[in-house]
């Protein structure tokens, strides 16, 4: 049984017993989500991350998901990518194709991914242009308060470090406002080359996640949520940076993860 609080600034956190309670409960709320997102404007345009986050969704492809949910109305984006062949084992694309999306009704057609035979920087500005040409045309939903994008939902994994996405500590990629995707070459994590959403895309989202599992996320899950006496402690880790203006932030973690919450060592 997961143990559920609702932060006053930092969203709704769940914190499960296991990765298949945390599993099946992530693949439910996705589920729900594309349900209400086809229902309310008849596509559900849904941003990936890499990492462990894509084999906690696979139950997607099994009954009674890969039956109930409406695939062909179901839009693909990326959070971050590695300017990598798609081919290669290092693309996020290459892990959700292998692992989620072939095995699912996903029209290619709806997957939308980075040119990969490009360099970081034309490949950050091209995949901008395509989503500003899907806003365009209203295939994504526009914000209503700013000029993004406004995505059903981004899900993010997040590093022990505290990067979301390829947002990583004290980067100068944190501050970029003017563009929604930017570009790395000096990623402290390889691949070097990536492009990533910037914060003003993320935080336009109508609903965020954050996915975090293991004991070595437990200190950065604390000085994402909690409430710190020393708050310039946190001002450069992305992950408290992650704050919808005008939607719904939800955590997913295991207990390892959330093992150093305040919330969680008083329920303890």
């Amino acid at each position: 049984m997961a143990l559920t609080w609702t932060h006053k600034d930092r969203g709704e956190i769940r914190v499960h017993e296991n990765l298949e309670e945390l599993s099946i409960d992530l693949v439910d709320y996705i589920a729900e989500i594309s349900e209400a997102s086809i229902k309310d404007h008849g596509a559900f345009c849904i941003v990936l991350s890499g990492g462990s986050l894509i084999s906690l969704m696979g139950k997607l492809t099994e009954p009674p998901y890969n039956k109930i949910v409406d695939w062909a109305k179901w839009y693909v984006f990326w959070a971050d990518e590695r300017v990598v062949a798609k081919s290669h084992d290092d693309s996020n694309y290459k892990l959700a194709k292998d692992n989620l999306l072939s095995k699912v009704n996903v029209f290619p057609r709806h997957i939308c991914s980075i040119n990969d035979t490009v360099s970081a920087e034309e490949a950050a500005t091209e995949y901008e242009f395509a989503i500003r040409q899907m806003v365009r045309t209203r295939t994504v939903t526009a914000s209503d308060n700013s000029d993004c994008p406004k995505f059903d939902l981004i899900l993010l994994g997040m590093g022990s470090d505290g990067h979301v996405a390829s947002l990583f500590p004290n980067h100068p990629a944190l501050e970029v406002k003017n563009d929604w995707v930017t570009f790395l070459t000096d990623s402290p994590k390889p691949p070097p080359e990536r492009i990533t959403f910037t914060f003003p895309v993320i935080n336009s989202a109508a609903n965020v996640v954050v996915v975090a599992t293991g004991e070595s996320k437990a200190n950065a899950i604390h000085l994402a949520i909690d409430d710190l006496t020393l708050p310039d402690r946190s001002f450069s880790l992305p992950a408290r940076l992650v704050h919808p203006s005008n939607g719904n932030l939800i955590w997913f973690m295991d207990k390892q993860a959330g093992s150093e919450l305040d919330m969680f060592k008083f329920s303890e």
